[in-house]
């Protein structure tokens, strides 16, 4: 049995009920909002320079560095 016909053979016999479609499409916003709130997490707890340099407020964390030709 091929690949495709497995994988055609599975998603044919677990079709979503309209309820179960009305249910993901609600719970949609919250899952976004919870993968943003951890990936917030994560950037704060490790300090990933690259990211939170762009973070509004947090990046004053980070001195900025001075630029030689600005020195006289």
């Amino acid at each position: 049995m091929s690949l495709k016909k497995k994988v055609c053979g599975l998603w044919c016999r677990h079709k979503p009920s309209k309820n179960q479609k009305a249910l993901a499409v609600a719970f949609a916003p919250s899952a976004a909002t919870f993968g943003m709130a951890a990936a917030l997490a994560v950037v704060y707890y490790t300090d990933w320079k690259v990211i939170a340099g762009w973070i509004p407020l947090y990046n004053t964390k980070f001195p900025k560095p001075e630029d030689p030709k600005k020195k006289k």
